[in-house]
């Protein structure tokens, strides 16, 4: 008889989320050929897997069963997500497990530097669940996770996606006392989906958060990534593409929403190859340093390479100021 642990119920939202398993009435879609990908089996892969579980460690890859991690794990490319795998927020989207986080882990700060040590890597990427429980929503144990890899991997860059902290007291004074090399913050999807798509945020909470890091931090670069496919307009993407601007982003990201399980949102549209270029295009005419837009882009697909663009474009940017 086969037997499935704790851990492996994270890779199949029928496991985790017995509820979400049947709902005849809004079944997931079959996916166009653009947009497939194979199955994870390579041996890096398993290591990587078995690495985050020796280290009690969770990642986003497989909390919001994205479609690269067969890629990026083949890779030894994991995006770390900190504070544990329980969401204070129910978004319609994302396939995190809602419920009540349990305590911070005092050793996750040091065990992520192992882990990040341990794959050598030249970029790592951290993220986490909303921590809305805590009186400063986490922005604490992320700097000290920051701290830890500063100390440990002085070489490796850092990018950190985090939540909004909703205006939690010091939360922004606590991320710029220890920035990272990348700060980003996913904007999601246009204002009026909010209500549906991403009710327990707010739109320019969200812009006002990106907007006061930089303030605080102009070295810093500042990422957001948006998902379409959700009934948005282009009109309303470019929009957002300008208030991006207005608060001085850097790096846009654009891909395809895919429905997790019959209980999230339903795909309004498969966006195709040629209207992400066409939007990759309008975001590169509105002067972000760097653009990311294929049905297949997620917040850290590729992050370490695209830090390489990033940095040669602002590099490039200033050369032609002086």
């Amino acid at each position: 008889m086969n037997s499935i642990s704790v851990r492996d119920k994270r890779t199949d939202p029928a496991l985790r989320h017995p509820e979400k398993r049947n709902r005849p009435d809004n079944p997931i879609q079959r996916k166009p050929d653009w947009i497939r990908v194979k199955a994870p089996t390579s041996k890096a892969y398993h290591e990587t897997r078995k690495m985050m579980r020796d280290l009690n460690l969770a990642t986003v890859c497989e909390e919001a069963a994205c479609p690269n991690i067969g890629e990026c794990w083949a890779k030894k490319h994991a995006t770390i997500m900190i504070m544990g795998d329980t969401c204070t927020r129910a978004c319609a989207f994302c396939n995190v497990a809602t419920g009540v986080p349990k305590p911070l882990d005092p050793k996750e700060p040091a065990n992520v530097a192992v882990a990040v040590g341990s794959m050598a890597l030249e970029h790592v990427v951290l993220t986490s669940v909303d921590r809305d429980d805590l009186d400063d929503g986490g922005a604490d144990h992320f700097g000290q996770v920051v701290r830890a890899l500063r100390a440990s991997a002085p070489a490796t860059t850092i990018e950190i996606l985090t939540p909004d902290f909703k205006d939690k007291p010091g939360a922004i004074d606590i991320m710029a006392a220890d920035p990272p090399d990348v700060f980003n913050h996913n904007l999601e999807t246009v204002p009026r989906l909010y209500p549906t798509i991403r009710p327990g945020s707010r739109y320019f909470t969200s812009l006002d958060l990106l907007r006061r890091i930089k303030e605080r931090v102009p070295s810093v670069f500042t990422k957001s990534g948006l998902m379409v496919g959700l009934g948005e307009t282009r009109e309303e993407v470019g929009q957002v593409m300008d208030d991006l601007r207005a608060a001085d982003v850097d790096f846009l990201t654009i891909g395809q929403y895919l429905q997790p399980t019959p209980k999230h949102a339903r795909i309004d549209k498969f966006v195709s190859p040629k209207e992400f270029e066409g939007y990759g295009k309008m975001a590169r005419g509105k002067g972000f340093l760097h653009v990311s837009a294929t049905p297949l882009t997620r917040s850290s697909y590729h992050a370490g390479d695209d830090f390489v663009k990033l940095r040669a474009a602002r590099e490039a940017k200033l050369a032609v100021a002086d």
